[in-house]
């Protein structure tokens, strides 16, 4: 497999020394950011994926409550004022 590099960073030397300061033993500056992008990818793919079963969850909760909600209940419903608009319209055409 062919490699990629990632783009160069400068940084203060105070977080490059922090940084050096908590490498294992043997291990390089290198691979400690190597394993930091790795994981940090990891964790907002895993977030991504939290936050979409979230909102698929929300939604069919949405659904289930608004299929079994009378439509008296919602009078400002977009749904609802167009179902008693073509209603009336109805009532209208018949009395005509």
């Amino acid at each position: 497999m062919k490699t990629a590099t990632l783009p160069s960073l400068r940084v203060d030397p105070g977080l490059r020394a922090a940084a050096e300061s908590v490498l294992k033993e043997g291990e390089s500056l290198s691979a400690f950011v190597e394993n930091s992008v790795k994981a940090q990818v990891n964790y907002r793919k895993t977030q991504a994926e939290f936050i979409a079963r979230g909102l698929r969850r929300k939604r069919k909760r949405n659904e289930r409550a608004f299929i079994l909600m009378p439509m008296r209940s919602m009078p400002n419903c977009a749904l609802c004022f167009r179902s008693r608009r073509l209603s009336w319209l109805g009532e209208l055409q018949a009395a005509l």
